[in-house]
């Protein structure tokens, strides 16, 4: 008896003594993984820790396509660091049936046929490409409608990567919501030849505009109605605010409205006019813009040059701080000056910060031209 359980742990013994020390760590840690799963990440060199802290339960799965998905990536020239990055962040990848993906590759490439841009778009968008088979009929089915659009190939795709669920969803409810932003730009004054180009913009600043029910659109458009702007003003705010006016709701927009008035002081039309300028101020909520105007006065603004310049309060506090700080010490008073320079993306301030140093720089007279004297 005592030999055959001396023999029986001694081939157990020479069997994990066969196994990679990785795997033999693995089976002594972690119990229940597939450890074939594991091996082939590994080989990968996806970094399983990661995996096992944010997705573990992927590795208990009993069925796994870890090198068919490495296989198929790799087919569409995507080097192993890429392919390791996506299954380190996407490990559910694996997990989708060879049959799946290939019927996905063949669907993007429909309105994506650059396999290199694909790469790239599955690297930032993993779990729009690597969805449930369910929805390829609704996918192509989506995909067929925003063609007969004549959207831009690129948009298309970037609704499909970005927004992946209006892509999953029916195509009547994207067919509801687009002929809703239709009709309310042609209502409020916009012209037939212009819809395509103002589609597109929309969807591209905000996609997930069509994922909101049409019924909050024409609230929100007869709440900003009700509050006095005129039509056309409604237009360009609809413009400027792209899908974003999908996003808001009459509570919100009232109480950011009454407390962005009493901060400022104005009346009713010069609010409006603030508003057509910064249309931000519509979906700030009272704790962000309570901040912003703080750090502003703070740092010496007045209050009557954000009412010029009221873009300026879609800059965080720290970005202020810091915009602030770097023209104060090129001797700039942003108390004294227009806001402008301090206005902007990060691209822009450099701009203007740049012409500002120039400006500051260059020699007040030509030292070369001569002195008028007195006549």
């Amino acid at each position: 008896m005592l030999h055959l359980i001396s023999t029986s742990l001694s081939l157990r013994c020479r069997h994990v003594a066969a196994l990679p020390l990785h795997l033999r760590l693995c089976a002594t840690l972690i119990s229940g993984e597939n450890q074939q799963t594991v091996q082939a990440l590994y080989d990968l060199s996806v970094d399983i820790q990661k995996v096992r802290k944010l997705k573990g339960w992927v590795l208990h799965q009993s069925t796994a396509y870890t090198k068919e998905v490495s296989y198929l990536l790799k087919d569409m020239g995507a080097p192993g660091s890429i392919i390791s990055r996506i299954l380190a962040v996407y490990p559910e990848a694996v997990l989708c049936h060879p049959e799946q993906m290939q019927a996905q590759r063949e669907l993007w490439m429909t309105v994506c046929p650059n396999q290199k841009e694909l790469v790239g778009i599955i690297e930032k968008f993993p779990a729009s490409f690597f969805t449930s088979s369910s929805h390829h009929d609704n996918q192509r089915h989506n995909i067929a409608y925003f063609q007969s659009l004549s959207l831009n190939k690129r948009i298309i795709t970037k609704l499909m990567a970005s927004a992946p669920r209006s892509f999953s969803q029916p195509v009547e409810r994207n067919e509801v919501m687009v002929c809703a932003l239709r009709q309310a730009y042609l209502e409020l004054g916009g012209e037939e030849a212009n819809v395509k180009v103002w589609l597109q913009k929309l969807l591209s600043q905000n996609p997930f505009v069509l994922l909101k029910p049409p019924e909050v659109l024409r609230r929100n458009l007869l709440f900003l109605k009700d509050v006095g702007f005129s039509t056309a003003e409604l237009l360009h705010l609809v413009s400027k605010l792209k899908g974003f006016v999908a996003e808001l709701n009459p509570d919100s927009m009232r109480r950011s409205l009454a407390y962005s008035q009493d901060t400022m002081g104005c009346s009713e039309a010069e609010l409006r006019d603030i508003i057509l300028n910064c249309p931000a101020l519509l979906y700030y909520p009272e704790d962000i813009l309570a901040e912003r105007f703080e750090a502003l006065l703070r740092a010496g603004i007045s209050m009557s040059q954000i009412m010029d310049t009221p873009t300026v309060l879609e800059l965080t506090t720290q970005i202020v701080d810091y915009r602030i700080q770097r023209l104060r010490e090129r001797g700039y008073d942003v108390g004294a000056g227009s806001l402008e320079v301090l206005n902007g993306t990060k691209k822009n301030f450099e701009v203007n910060f740049g012409k500002l140093q120039l400006r500051r720089e260059r020699p007040l007279f030509n030292p070369v031209a001569p002195l008028r004297g007195d006549d």
